[in-house]
């Protein structure tokens, strides 16, 4: 019996060796299976990009509801005791001497002053998420701002806020955000000593005229249509009848820093600096001076004026190439347009455009030149190659200020002495739309990311619109 309880024993060791070889043969099988089965994604993370990135097919064509209007308690409505004048109009508001004006808590070295509680807006300009084409949209009054402002102009810096000019009727800017809500109102009084100007020690003011922002959006920059106070015995007309012999003060344009909203540095320019732009490539500052019939050319890097540029009598409207090579100038006193190389200073002239050319636009892609003429009743298309005329609309008595769509299917233009504003389709040169403004508008500006189009009347009112 001893044999066969041996044999049994080594059978059931092959039995168990067996068996275990197969189990250890399936988990290797098990194993590989899975080292090639795709891993599953949390269907949760899954889902969030789609959720943050529409996608194409997905994405509205419809822009979002504009923001609620929120009461403005800060402001109060402005009474005013008759229309000013046409440009500019005569002072309503006698300004206050410059010994009454407040400390400028902006001036270098100063710590007084309210700390902003807006954070720093982001460093690339917005663009629209709606990409239907403008000149396919309709403009809808949003809301009216009203207040202590009389706005000469209004500006979108494209990246949540708007700046509003208010010149010598106020000697403020005033500065809004995307819920229409008043952030800052900026005051134009200043020691020009405390900048870098030591022959000006004593407080004067200016009147804020137009604004232009650096392509980044961080930094705005503000003329100063002239300077009243101790040091300048020879501040600009009223009525802005003047030229380079009435030996006009010059006057100086107020660098803003967008993240703080504080003064940043200040540029002494000509004599009543009307218009300004920042060249795409964000080195230089052109500033058109109404009295001495010329351009500023302002180093940004270094702060300095390095070139005066003489161009015509009254510029106003500038606009610049895309490649930063050529500056284009509207003249009031004149039916031409300023071609000026701005690296030599060479100027040649775009003759015959029509009656008193006040602004000028630029087509994104440089080909196309639109010029709004204050005199003529309507807005002209200029072949820029061709250096000439190659369309016109009329749109309504004293064209003045325009902006234009993203796209550049579209320009916006006020018409003063109308109370309207006009929106042209740049393709056929056809105006699409005029909507009522109030009396006498004069600034106007588009905020890209919303298509909404802020328009700034005289009287003290700021319209907005939406394009939808």
């Amino acid at each position: 019996m001893q044999p066969d309880s041996a044999a049994g024993s080594r059978r059931r060791s092959i039995l168990l060796a067996t068996l275990g070889a197969v189990l250890i043969g399936l988990i290797a099988l098990t194993l590989l299976v899975n080292a090639q089965r795709p891993v599953e994604r949390d269907p949760a993370a899954a889902a969030a990009p789609s959720a943050a990135i529409p996608s194409p097919a997905t994405r509205s064509s419809t822009p979002s509801a504009p923001p609620s209007v929120a009461p403005q308690a800060s402001t109060t409505s402005v009474t005013s005791s008759g229309p000013p004048a046409s440009e500019p109009p005569t002072d309503p508001l006698p300004s206050p001497s410059p010994s009454e004006a407040s400390p400028d808590p902006s001036a270098p070295g100063s710590s007084s002053g309210p700390t902003p509680s807006e954070p720093a807006p982001s460093p690339a300009p917005s663009a629209p998420v709606d990409l239907t084409p403008s000149d396919e949209l309709q403009m809808r009054l949003v809301t009216e701002i009203t207040g202590r402002i009389n706005p000469k102009s209004v500006e979108a810096s494209q990246n949540g806020l708007f700046f509003a000019q208010n010149n010598v009727y106020r000697h403020t800017i005033t500065v809004y955000d995307r819920d229409f809500e008043l952030v800052k109102t900026l005051r134009d009084s200043i020691v020009l000593a405390d900048w870098g100007y030591p022959e000006y020690p004593e407080r004067v003011r200016g009147g804020p005229v137009e604004a232009a922002f650096a392509p980044d959006g961080r930094f705005v920059y503000v003329t100063n249509r002239t300077m009243y106070g101790p040091g300048f015995p020879r501040p600009a007309p009223l009525d802005s009848v003047c030229s380079p012999a009435s030996d006009i003060d010059r006057s100086f344009v107020v660098e803003y820093d967008v993240g703080t909203l504080e003064k940043a540095r200040v540029f002494q320019v000509g004599s009543l600096p009307k218009d300004l732009t920042v060249t795409p490539d964000g080195t230089t500052l052109l500033v058109s001076n109404w009295c001495s019939f010329d351009v500023s050319v302002v180093d940004l890097a270094t702060g300095q004026e390095v070139r005066r540029i003489e161009t015509g009598p009254y510029p106003r409207g500038i606009v610049v190439d895309p490649t930063s090579t050529f500056a284009y100038v509207a003249h009031l006193g004149s039916d031409h347009i300023a071609r000026v190389h701005l690296e030599s200073g060479r100027m040649r002239q775009i003759r015959d455009v029509g009656p008193s050319p006040r602004d000028v636009l630029m087509s994104p892609d440089g080909r196309f030149l639109y010029v709004s003429l204050d005199h003529g009743g309507g807005v002209v298309k200029v072949d820029v190659a061709q250096e000439r005329v190659i369309g016109r609309v009329a749109t309504g008595r004293e064209p003045r200020s325009m902006t234009m769509a993203p796209d550049g299917r579209s320009i916006y233009v006020v018409n003063y002495d109308s109370g309207t504003a006009s929106k042209i389709g740049t393709r056929a040169m056809k105006v699409l739309q005029t909507v009522d403004t109030g009396y006498h508008p004069i600034g106007i500006t588009y905020d890209n990311a919303t298509r909404q189009v802020w328009i700034s009347t005289y009287p003290g009112t700021i319209r907005v619109y939406q394009e939808e």
